[in-house]
C-alpha cells in the first residue's frame, strides 16, 4: 500500500465510494463521493487526539473484539496515515481540537464530489466472510465459538490480544482447539460452491501458527475432504500432520456448551474408520471456517456498472474458461475475488491479467466493434419502453420531446444480446446482420444447386 501511494500518477481516493457512472469504453464519466473525515491533510497521525478522546465504540477492523475511540486511524498500515472522526460516536467535547498541535481537525468539513473521466475500469471489490446465522453450530450463542477471520485478528501482532491466543469467555489460553471446515459452503441451503480450497489452507496455516506459538496445544481439524490443489499445498498439508495436527473426516451437526467452564462438547465419528463409532470430544475453542462470499455493497456497483452476476452472486466474466478477465461491457474488467473465490496467488495472477487487458485496450487510439446491434423500425415502434426496461446494458433510451417521443439505441453500449428483440410486442426491433431476409438469402444460396 505504501508503494502504491508513492507511485507517480496513481491517485488514491480513500474513504470514498463511486456514486454515478455514464459513458462507454474510452470515455467513462465517474462521480466519486469523498466522505468527510473531519480531519485535514495536515494530520501526521501522531495519535494525541486519540489518547484524549473519551468516547468509545467497537473496533470494526478487529471484528468488534475490542474497542476504538471516536477519532481513530482505521488500522496500523492505513494509507494515508490520517485520523478520521466517527460522528455517530463523537460526543462533541472538542478535547481533540485542543490536543491537536497542527490544528488539523475541522468539524465543518463536508463531503466532496469528484468528477473523473476515465477510459477503463477495473473492478476489484474483494470478498467477505460468510456469517452464519445466530445459533448455527453455536455461533454467537456460545462465546468460545469464533470464525476464521476472528482467529486471524486474534493471532495478528496488531490484533485485540497483541498476537496472544486467548479464548473470548475468560481470556485464557486454549489448549484444545477444533477447526470446523466448510461452514456455509458446499451446502445447497447456503452456498453450494467451494471457496477454492482457501478455507482448507487457511485452517492448516493457522493451525501450524498456533502449534508454533504453543507446542503443547492439541488441534483437530474436522473436514469433509481437504482440497490442497495448489503448488506445494499437499506438502504443506502433510507437514502439518507430522507436527501433530489431527484430522477427522466427519460432519458436525451440533455443538453444546459445558456451562461450568464454557468448554464445548462435540459428538463426532471418523468416517475413515468405521470401526470407531460416535465419540464425544471436548474443546476449549472452536473455529468455524466460513465460506467466501461477495463483498458487502457490490449490489450498488453492479447496478452502476450494469454488470451481470453468476449464480453464486459473484460478478460474471465474459467467458469462464477462455476469458475470465473481461466483462461483457467493453472497458470494464475484473480482478481477484470479485469474480469468484480465489487464493492470494490466483488473485495476483488475475490482477496482472486485468492490468494487461486494460493496457492493451488503452494503448490503441481506436476501439473496433462488431456492428451486431439493435435496430429499431420507427414506423412499427409503439414507444412502449419495454426494450429500454429490459436492456441489461442501458443502451436503449426513450427520449421524450415536446413534439413526440423517440427510442434511440447507443451503438457502443449495445452488445447485440437480443433481449430487446425478444420483449418487443410490435416486432419493431431487429439485429443488424441477423435479419430474416438475410437468412432467407443465405438458405437460397446454399440450396440453389439442388
Amino acid at each position: 500500500m505504501l508503494q502504491a501511494a508513492r507511485t507517480p500518477k496513481l491517485n488514491i481516493y480513500t474513504y470514498s465510494e463511486m456514486d454515478y457512472i455514464s459513458g462507454f469504453v474510452g470515455n467513462f464519466n465517474v462521480e466519486i463521493i469523498k466522505k468527510a473525515r473531519y480531519v485535514k491533510k495536515d494530520c501526521n497521525g501522531c495519535g494525541a487526539c486519540m489518547e484524549i478522546c473519551p468516547a468509545y465504540r467497537y473496533n470494526e477492523f478487529n471484528l468488534n473484539m475490542n474497542s476504538r475511540k471516536a477519532i481513530y486511524i482505521a488500522f496500523a498500515q492505513a494509507v494515508p496515515m490520517i485520523a478520521q472522526v466517527d460522528m455517530n460516536t463523537c460526543i462533541q467535547c472538542n478535547l481533540c481540537l485542543e490536543a491537536c498541535e497542527l490544528n488539523a481537525i475541522d468539524f465543518a468539513q463536508t463531503e466532496e464530489l469528484i468528477d473523473l473521466k476515465v477510459g477503463s475500469i477495473v473492478v476489484a471489490t474483494g470478498w467477505d466472510e460468510y456469517e452464519p446465522e445466530i445459533g448455527y453450530l453455536g455461533y454467537k450463542e456460545y462465546p468460545n465459538i469464533i470464525t476464521q477471520m476472528q482467529l486471524e485478528r486474534i493471532i495478528a501482532p496488531n490484533g485485540p490480544s497483541l498476537g496472544h491466543i486467548v479464548r473470548p469467555s475468560d481470556g485464557q489460553t486454549p489448549k484444545t482447539i477444533l477447526f470446523v471446515q466448510c461452514v456455509g459452503s458446499r451446502d445447497f441451503n447456503k452456498n453450494n460452491y467451494c471457496s477454492s480450497g482457501v478455507c482448507c489452507m487457511v485452517s492448516i496455516k493457522n493451525a501450524k501458527l498456533i502449534k508454533q506459538h504453543d507446542p503443547d496445544s492439541e488441534i483437530t481439524i474436522a473436514y469433509i475432504d481437504i482440497r490442497a490443489s495448489g503448488k506445494d499445498y499437499e506438502e504443506y498439508y502433510t507437514a502439518s500432520r507430522k507436527e501433530g495436527i489431527k484430522y477427522i473426516r466427519t460432519n458436525i451437526s451440533k455443538i453444546q456448551e459445558n456451562p461450568e467452564n464454557h468448554n464445548l462438547k462435540v459428538i463426532m465419528q471418523n468416517t475413515l474408520r468405521e470401526s470407531i463409532g460416535l465419540k464425544e470430544y471436548e474443546f476449549d475453542l472452536i473455529v468455524l471456517s466460513a465460506a467466501m462470499v461477495p463483498a458487502k455493497g457490490v449490489e450498488k456497483i453492479q447496478k452502476l456498472l450494469k454488470l451481470e452476476t453468476s449464480q453464486d452472486k459473484f460478478f460474471k466474466e465474459f467467458h469462464s474458461r477462455l476469458n475470465p478477465i473481461d466483462t461483457k461491457i467493453p472497458g470494464i474488467v475484473l480482478a481477484g475475488a470479485c469474480q469468484g473465490p480465489k487464493s492470494i496467488a490466483e488473485s495476483i495472477s488475475q490482477g496482472k491479467a486485468a492490468a494487461s487487458s486494460v493496457n492493451k485496450l488503452m494503448s490503441k487510439d481506436k476501439f473496433r466493434i462488431l456492428l451486431i446491434r439493435a435496430d429499431i423500425d420507427k414506423e412499427k415502434c409503439a414507444k412502449c419502453g419495454l426494450c429500454a426496461l429490459n436492456c441489461p446494458y442501458g443502451a436503449i433510451n426513450l427520449m421524450d420531446s415536446e413534439a413526440d417521443s423517440e427510442v434511440k439505441v447507443n451503438e457502443i453500449l449495445c452488445r447485440g444480446c437480443g433481449s430487446c428483440l425478444a420483449n418487443c410486442p410490435s416486432e419493431a426491433i431487429t439485429l443488424k446482420y441477423y435479419r430474416e431476409k438475410q437468412y432467407e438469402k443465405q438458405i437460397d444460396a446454399i440450396l440453389e444447386d439442388y
